[in-house]
């Protein structure tokens, strides 16, 4: 579990974030959603440490990570995986060598047993007899999924996903948000999704933070946003006329999205 309380964080005179306090729960995916410009982004660095908050606190299972020392921070990282929006992988690395990667750098493992580790996770997102192709040869939906494998590679309790969906088309995404959900449950890890993707939001949503100019706006899961009397909220998630149209017939009638 990872828990904001009273964050704030400013560039010289202006404010981004605004006391943001909210909870992100162990074995949930965790979205954090709302408009360009919104200071989603820059919560999600706070949380990782990219960016120092003005003021506040941020405890991973009670521990206060703003305040560690330097080395406390770079032993805390190693229980975090990142997905980065465009997945980051080496070019000039095989598929196997960057999901190694981590393992190499942070592991005690023998090599055997760094090559099975990388092995067994590329296993779980469905790409065996991929391990010897390089980046350039895979697409950008196998690209995400060994993202997510050399994420997973040091057995993370947090994961951290920036716009995972990001340039895929709806049904790659939907692999990706299933897996996605899937080793969150697997593992109980806390995973935090920052994401524009409305299909991510209805079909993964399982507790939802919506930033608005700053400030936590409003917080819960995929079902509460139908009957949400916030129009911010609505504005933003049904933004064309198709969707609210959408959106009252499904409130008139009754229905589940």
């Amino acid at each position: 579990m990872i828990e904001v309380k009273n964050l704030y964080k400013s560039f010289e005179d202006k404010d981004v974030l605004k006391d943001i306090n909210t909870v992100f729960e162990d074995g949930k995916t965790n979205l954090i959603i709302g408009r360009s410009g919104s200071g989603k982004t820059v919560l999600m660095k706070n949380l990782v440490g990219l960016l120092d908050p003005t003021s506040g606190q941020v405890l991973y299972d009670g521990r206060d990570f703003v305040h560690m020392t330097k080395h406390e921070k770079v032993m805390m990282r190693r229980e975090m995986g990142m997905i980065f929006q465009s997945a980051a992988l080496f070019d000039s690395l095989t598929v196997l060598e960057n999901v190694m990667f981590p393992l190499d750098m942070f592991s005690s493992m023998t090599y055997r047993e760094r090559v099975k580790r990388a092995m067994d996770c590329l296993d779980r997102v469905n790409l065996n007899g991929a391990e010897e192709k390089f980046p350039g040869e895979i697409s950008g939906g196998m690209q995400k999924r060994v993202a997510i494998a050399r994420a997973i590679s040091l057995n993370p309790k947090y994961l951290f996903c920036d716009e995972p969906n990001s340039g895929l088309d709806p049904k790659t995404s939907l692999v990706i948000d299933d897996l996605l959900q899937g080793i969150t449950k697997e593992f109980n890890i806390t995973t935090i999704i920052n994401t524009h993707d409305m299909n991510s939001v209805m079909g993964i949503g399982e507790n939802i933070i919506f930033i608005y100019e700053g400030e936590k706006e409003w917080q819960g899961e995929s079902s509460q946003i139908m009957n949400s009397t916030n129009e911010r909220l609505t504005d933003f998630i049904f933004a064309s006329d198709l969707l609210k149209n959408m959106r009252q017939v499904v409130i008139q009638n009754g229905l589940n999205l």
